[in-house]
């Protein structure tokens, strides 16, 4: 397997300062924890308020931190005048995220010029170990000539 490269030598900047104006993932507590070209981390120490009725990691949250660690890891490789959305997404919930932590790790599978295809693992950490709790796939779209800028929505 080739390994990925990024055409963009200060990607990592750009796409951290990406998810630094990403409010929802503020919200949440989620953090960037690494990044490499095609590779994405997002981590996220659980909370009581981010519950579902019986007490484990709601799957909005879930989905949430893969899709941003997908999206992500596709953007390191986009060109820099750009930005990205998601397409699409298909997650499997594999077991209850009875989780301290939640560890989205996310791989570019397949990057062209439009479209990017990217695998993301959800682990739940509990007193040291984790637990496979979600399998994400998901399509980006590379928005080219579209600079990832501040909403200017309210």
């Amino acid at each position: 397997m080739n390994p990925l490269r990024a055409v963009d030598p200060d990607f990592e900047r750009r796409v951290r300062a990406s998810f630094g104006r990403q409010r929802f993932m503020a919200l949440l507590g989620a953090r960037l924890e690494s990044l490499a070209p095609g590779r994405c981390v997002v981590r996220l120490a659980v909370r009581p308020d981010l519950a579902q009725q019986h007490g484990y990691v709601h799957a909005g949250v879930t989905s949430a931190i893969a899709d941003s660690a997908a999206g992500y890891a596709a953007y390191s490789l986009f060109p820099a005048d750009s930005s990205v959305l998601t397409v699409e997404f298909k997650i499997n919930l594999l077991a209850p995220a009875d989780a301290e932590e939640l560890i989205a790790r996310a791989q570019v599978i397949r990057t062209g010029r439009m479209v990017t295809v990217v695998h993301t693992d959800v682990h739940g950490l509990k007193a040291g170990v984790e637990k496979h709790v979600a399998a994400m796939q998901a399509t980006m779209i590379c928005l080219h000539d579209t600079p990832d800028a501040p909403a200017t929505r309210s």
